[in-house]
């Protein structure tokens, strides 16, 4: 366990410090964010009280709030205590976390559609590439967030058609992603181009990407900070490809693009809205490798999709 913590501990040390956090690894003393305060005093972050509340925190798309002050009383005091388908489907309270350590407040879940007006003007289907490349360019060798410290091989932008109709968004990068820098090319993406071919489409026709672009440590849930910083992008890349459907593969998907935590099977089988696309949610492909038993749901939401693109499924051979 600690063999896998410890790259992440380094990932946040080195993103710490890269906003200017130099101090919070003095035994004994409070971590310094920047902030201007009174003499006396030094700026941190409250703490989260349990385990619940930190997950609240997973599902925020909003900044952080500011931080508090502390007298110097204060912060030499004792921390507190610790508290039917087609042929391709053949806890208890966590310790209490010191005030010594600057930490993201847990935050409103915030959808797509509320974080940004929509565009006034649709792209031209000619600019679209362009406008892609652009915002492929303003990430550069992205360093926004701690999985750029993370072991993090390539940015994992996004792949297909810039005028693509349908849109299919995941989680993040696994490991044969991280190694290509193509979303969805690992054994998850081979059942999801068996999954766009049993549409009648090509991979080329439609348009992949993630809520984060670079691969979390062990494959591991998107933190708040991290899917925050990375969901204008996303954000972005939807308004210029413009698809009629979306598809959300997956619980946290459909949880950051709709601003909501609810199960899979209350969101799944009826229409939401996305960025002016209609939006429909669906099983992850990893999670119908692990439970192939679900692949006939997900079927029954693919063809709600087709339906509404008016799609054929190809003949059986």
């Amino acid at each position: 366990m600690a063999d896998e913590a410890e790259p992440q501990l380094r990932a946040w040390v080195e993103y710490y410090r890269d906003l200017g956090i130099h101090d919070f690894y003095r035994r004994g003393e409070p971590a310094h964010l920047p902030a201007t305060e009174a003499p006396g005093t030094v700026a941190i972050a409250a703490p989260i009280d349990s385990y619940e509340a930190a997950e609240a925190g997973r599902h925020t798309l909003a900044s952080r709030p500011a931080a508090r002050s502390i007298s110097s009383e204060e912060r030499d005091a004792p921390a507190a205590a610790a508290q039917g388908p087609p042929h391709f489907f053949s806890a208890s309270a966590e310790p209490r976390i010191a005030q010594t350590i600057p930490v993201p407040l847990p935050l409103k879940l915030v959808s797509f559609n509320d974080l940004a007006p929509l565009p006034t003007e649709p792209i031209p289907d000619a600019d679209r590439a362009a406008a892609l490349r652009a915002i492929q360019e303003d990430i550069g060798d992205c360093t926004r967030c701690p999985l750029a410290y993370a072991g993090r091989r390539r940015i994992v932008f996004g792949d297909g058609s810039p005028a693509a109709r349908l849109m299919f968004v995941g989680e993040g990068p696994g490991a044969d992603e991280d190694a290509q820098g193509v979303p969805f090319v690992g054994k998850a993406g081979q059942l999801l181009n068996n999954m766009i071919a049993a549409m009648g489409l090509a991979r080329a026709d439609v348009y992949i990407a993630n809520i984060v672009k670079c691969r979390p440590p062990n494959n591991r849930v998107p933190e708040p900070v991290e899917a925050n910083t990375c969901s204008q992008f996303l954000l972005r890349q939807i308004d210029v490809v413009q698809p009629e459907v979306i598809v959300a593969l997956g619980a946290t998907a459909a949880m950051y693009l709709l601003g909501v935590k609810q199960s899979l099977s209350s969101l799944r089988g009826r229409w939401h809205r996305c960025r002016g696309a209609k939006l429909a949610v669906t099983y992850h492909p990893a999670f119908l490798l692990r439970d192939p038993r679900q692949k006939a749901e997900a079927w029954k939401d693919l063809q709600m999709v087709m339906s509404q693109l008016g799609l054929t499924p190809p003949a059986r051979k």
